[in-house]
């Protein structure tokens, strides 16, 4: 190859051949580096809590919120992957996840474990919200293995959903 061929090569865009066409490619991996966004920002709130997690229940939930942080954080490679999978390209600094996430931040200097709880279950289940949405868009398309992989991230986001409610009831 000769140095005028590597160049164009370089500058080349990235698109990974598939079988879904231009539009559900582009759909379908925005809608993908939105919901990563989503989880980058999951992620970092759940760290969050778990960092500063206090109280006679610090051990359960400091335990608890790390695992969900690593389940959430493990989805996040496979999401940017399937954008690139299928020709697209994803997130590519904070500032962007910044600019798409939909879930808020939590920068306070304290915040109650009870609160904690209901924040992070009040996002898992807006989340499992975004989650169906991006699965309608793949449904549109037939792209069957990003349905099949949402399918699994929404059992996931219901069952922290459900840990988070049930470790922080009252009664």
């Amino acid at each position: 190859m000769d140095i005028t061929a590597a160049k164009a090569r370089q500058g080349a865009p990235l698109r990974t051949p598939t079988d879904l066409g231009a539009e559900a490619t582009a759909d379908i991996a925005g809608a993908l580096t939105v919901m990563l966004a989503d989880m980058f920002a999951l992620y970092l709130k759940t760290k969050n809590f778990h960092w500063h997690m206090s109280g006679p229940h610090f051990r359960d939930y400091h335990l608890m919120l790390d695992e969900q942080s690593e389940q959430i954080f493990d989805t996040t490679d496979a999401i940017a992957e399937r954008a690139r999978k299928i020709g697209g390209t994803t997130l590519r600094s904070i500032g962007h996840i910044q600019r798409l996430q939909r879930l808020a931040d939590n920068d306070a200097a304290y915040v109650t474990p009870e609160d904690m709880l209901a924040e992070l279950c009040d996002d898992n289940k807006r989340l499992v919200t975004y989650l169906r949405e991006l699965h309608n868009v793949c449904e549109e398309f037939n792209d069957v293995a990003t349905t099949s992989l949402i399918e699994v991230w929404i059992d996931e986001a219901e069952r922290r959903t459900w840990f988070l409610f049930e470790a922080g009831r009252t009664r």
